[in-house]
């Protein structure tokens, strides 16, 4: 079967109400669990790195649902949530938990003493420490942790059609199931645009933070 670009083309034109919709799905879905998870991520990443006890048993839990295949974790969810884009969105949540924990805690624990030190000894209270020292320092590395999570919902996101949720993997299971493989392109183009643009947008963000670091030293 042949491919052709400039069929991908009309059909961008032709179904580009479809494909807007697909997008607006998509983004929807994405959003959300990313804020969720992001959220979460990060309450849990500031809560281990202040009791470092339970740094170990809550990473193994986040580590857990991350190495679980997204098809597989979408599966397990059904009895308890069902299809749709609510089951999506909680596989996406639990999916993106481990890079958001993970780099929330290294950004703090990797913070130099001295500089926590510095602080306590003019008074500042475990609050200000936390809100005016560590978190400031830690952001850009908390940022790369919000790249890796946002990429990855929008990948994962893409199976929510799978089970009725929407989304871009709407066009890209169809052009798989009806053999066309201009509509796969198409639907998986956009997808990857959209990581693409996302991941572009939080690097800026990420380095403005660096450099606004650098000067301040």
């Amino acid at each position: 079967m042949s491919f052709s670009l400039s069929k991908v083309i009309h059909l961008y034109i032709d179904r580009w109400p479809w494909f807007l919709e697909m997008l607006g799905e998509q983004i929807c879905i994405s959003l959300i669990a990313i804020a969720i998870a992001g959220s979460l991520g990060l309450l849990l990443g500031i809560f281990i790195s202040e009791h470092r006890r339970f740094a170990e048993p809550v990473m193994a839990v986040c580590n857990l649902f991350y190495t679980i295949p997204a098809i597989a974790l979408i599966a397990l969810l059904i009895p308890f949530i069902g299809i749709g884009e609510k089951n999506a969105i909680a596989a996406i949540i639990l999916y993106g938990l481990m890079p958001m924990v993970r780099n929330t805690y290294t950004g703090i624990t990797n913070i130099d003493s001295d500089t926590i030190d510095a602080a306590v000894g003019m008074g500042s209270t475990k609050w200000q420490l936390l809100l005016r020292i560590k978190l400031p320092m830690a952001m850009s590395v908390i940022i790369a942790g919000l790249r890796t999570l946002t990429v990855m919902s929008i990948a994962t996101g893409s199976i929510a059609a799978f089970i009725g949720g929407g989304g871009l993997g709407e066009a890209i299971f169809r052009g798989i199931t009806m053999y066309n493989m201009e509509m796969t392109f198409a639907g998986a183009l956009l997808l990857v645009l959209l990581a693409l643009a996302c991941d572009y947008g939080l690097g800026f963000l990420e380095k403005s933070i660096k450099k606004k670091w650098r000067m301040n030293e």
